[in-house]
């Protein structure tokens, strides 16, 4: 793929004002001289407007979500669950917002109907002062925004760019096939930055493990990649196809397939796929109307305690070395993955019949979608487009159906904060 001569241009703001555009290198099919400027929101609280949601979207350590609107943005927390505050523009609303973790810094991305914030720009919006502090502009439409304490990174259909988080300087650029949906995840771990996102060819994920300056390549399905996600240190990746049947969980430094599990026989369209933080345990949502929740057997020894280590601690604003303490054990798990009563014929009769399926089961309305994610004492949380909210929890021991604990509808004025 060729890449333009002309560089796309980025401002930063700064407590004495704009600094001027700084070229970050080329890139594909920019918009040069893009402005900074992003104005106090226009806010407005008339709730007799219908709201529309855009999007929906967890923070790093799942404890907050974002719901983007057609007229703004709010943000959640899970436990206990309230609304924390919202921001309703007059000008229009954002398709995505990116939190991180629970800070005032988030990145923006307009609705197609706003005119003011269009869908080819990246707002990095700091809340506390209620102003742009950096912007990115492309000919192209933004299909997914991805935050790390130290890094940017930007989706587009065909390619990803890597940023500095202090100074928006440009640091890697990636291909990739076609991504409409802007499948991309990183690592969370300060000293472990890692990034998977679709290879070029149908199947393929491409992982940098950027510490070790490593790429792998891991064909990971034979029909197209529908959802994928990592471990808060990047050593193991959960990947469904468009078929959305199997669900498989991959060693990122060497490709090695550890464990495969199945949602069920018919094809679905897999929206979320969620990893426990103590990697135990793996939540698929898709368009069946029911969450599944799986028991896993791999872990990776040395591998860093809790997701949550590391949301305290300042950024590293240079690549630092990923862990290589990496060998994958059988883990003992509280529960196991029943399976077909003819697996012993293995090798024999179709793959079907040794697969191993959910551990236990949430049901939902199949007409909405719903992305699922881990909270506190073996309890998922769900968030869908209808504006619904649920917390439910399930035996680690027996499995077997979930139990509603909790449901709010998000969207009602009721849960405006006060």
């Amino acid at each position: 793929m060729t890449v333009p001569s002309s560089p796309m241009s980025s401002t930063v703001s700064t407590p004495h004002g704009m600094l001027p555009p700084t070229r970050l290198g080329s890139y594909d099919s920019p918009i040069s001289g893009a402005s900074g400027s992003f104005a106090q929101p226009e806010q407005e609280f008339n709730d007799n407007n219908e709201t529309e949601l855009l999007s929906v979207s967890w923070n790093q350590d799942y404890g907050c979500f974002a719901a983007g609107t057609n007229r703004g943005f709010r943000i959640y927390n899970c436990e206990p669950f309230k609304e924390t505050f919202r921001r309703d523009l007059k000008s229009g609303g954002f398709k995505i917002v990116e939190m991180l973790f629970r800070c005032n810094i988030l990145a923006l991305v307009g609705g197609a109907a706003n005119s003011q914030y269009p869908p080819n720009k990246v707002l990095i919006w700091d809340d506390h002062q209620s102003r742009c502090i950096g912007e990115f502009a492309f000919r192209s439409e933004v299909r997914g925004v991805k935050l790390r304490r130290d890094r940017i990174v930007v989706v587009l259909e065909h390619k990803i760019y890597v940023h500095n988080f202090m100074d928006l300087k440009l640091l890697h650029q990636i291909e990739t096939a076609a991504n409409p949906r802007g499948l991309c995840c990183l690592s969370q771990n300060v000293n472990a930055f890692v990034l998977a996102c679709p290879g070029l060819r149908r199947g393929q994920i491409r992982i940098e493990h950027f510490g070790l300056r490593m790429t792998k390549f891991i064909n990971a399905h034979d029909s197209q990649v529908a959802c994928f996600t990592l471990t808060t240190d990047g050593l193991l990746l959960a990947t469904a196809s468009a078929k959305g049947t199997l669900i498989r969980i991959f060693n990122t430094m060497d490709g090695t397939r550890l464990q495969e599990v199945r949602r069920g026989v018919d094809r679905a369209e897999i929206y979320s796929i969620a990893l426990s933080p103590n990697v135990q345990w793996l939540a698929v949502s898709s368009d069946k109307g029911t969450v599944h929740l799986f028991s896993l057997r791999v872990r990776v020894a040395g591998e860093d305690s809790p997701a949550h280590s590391d949301v305290a601690q300042s950024p590293s604003l240079a690549c630092q070395n990923s862990s290589t303490s990496l060998d994958t054990l059988i883990s003992t798990s509280t529960g196991a993955n029943p399976g077909s009563s003819l697996s012993f014929m293995r090798g024999v009769l179709p793959k079907y019949f040794s697969s191993e399926w959910s551990f236990a089961q949430f049901h939902l309305p199949e007409e909405t979608q719903f992305v699922a994610a881990f909270g506190s004492q073996n309890t998922v949380l769900i968030i869908g487009m209808d504006g619904s909210f649920y917390r439910c929890s399930f035996d680690p021991v027996n499995g077997g159906q979930m139990v509603q604990q909790e449901y709010n509808r998000f969207l009602t004025s009721d849960n405006q904060p006060r």
